[in-house]
């Protein structure tokens, strides 16, 4: 929010947070805008996380897309390519998938269309077919572009749980939220158990507060 790209207060935030797992969204790969750094690697190593990238688009002599930071070891990130026109960047979501106490997870970053909510809802009825007649849970996370009441989040509703208490959780913009577009959703609903749901007291890092929600995995097979 001041113009400044610093990875350094960025991993700041997360190891502060100390999450398992992480959705980034916006993120360059070598591009020149932002000094030829690779910033999935460079933050999973100020993090001491495991970093994979997912390419959207070529851009300025790189590559721009999202990214998962994990504590956990994880597959090669797996795009899937949404509805919408590229004109300026065709949207994705990008998953891996994690082994967490013996369990098998699939942990997906996405980010919506920034303007059109046609195209928003087209993607939303997307990432449902995508994931939710998964083998295991999926968890997904990102930048919806849609407040809580719009068609794209009433539509994932009806076949995800989204992991925040009543209410809205503002996220956007940074330095005075005055709107949620931020999520964390899960597949099947009865997965996890939703111990918390915060927005981070983060005003400068980003453009978007950060989201912490905290889950705890429900029983397997009575276990």
């Amino acid at each position: 929010m001041d113009n400044r790209v610093d990875l350094e207060r960025v991993a700041e935030v997360i190891r502060r947070a100390q999450p398992d797992l992480v959705a980034l969204q916006e993120v360059d790969n070598r591009t020149k805008r932002t000094g030829g750094v690779d910033q999935t690697n460079e933050l999973a190593r100020l993090t001491g996380m495991q970093g994979k990238f997912a390419k959207q688009i070529d851009f300025e002599g790189g590559e721009y897309g999202q990214a998962v930071l994990s504590k956990f070891s994880q597959s090669d990130v797996q795009v899937h390519w949404l509805p919408g026109m590229p004109a300026r960047e065709q949207r994705i979501t990008g998953v891996v998938e994690v082994i967490v106490a013996g369990n098998s997870l699939s942990f997906a970053t996405t980010h919506l269309h920034h303007a059109n909510g046609d195209f928003r809802l087209q993607q939303a009825r997307e990432l449902s077919r995508l994931f939710t007649n998964s083998e295991h849970p999926v968890v997904l996370a990102g930048d919806f572009n849609a407040e809580p009441a719009s068609a794209p989040l009433t539509h994932l509703a009806e076949t995800w749980r989204v992991a925040q208490p009543e209410g809205e959780l503002r996220t956007f913009p940074a330095d005075q939220p005055s709107k949620q577009i931020d999520y964390v959703l899960f597949a099947p609903e009865n997965a996890f158990e939703i111990v918390s749901a915060e927005v981070l007291d983060e005003s400068i890092a980003s453009d978007h507060r950060p989201l912490l929600v905290v889950l705890r995995w429900r029983a397997v097979n009575g276990e």
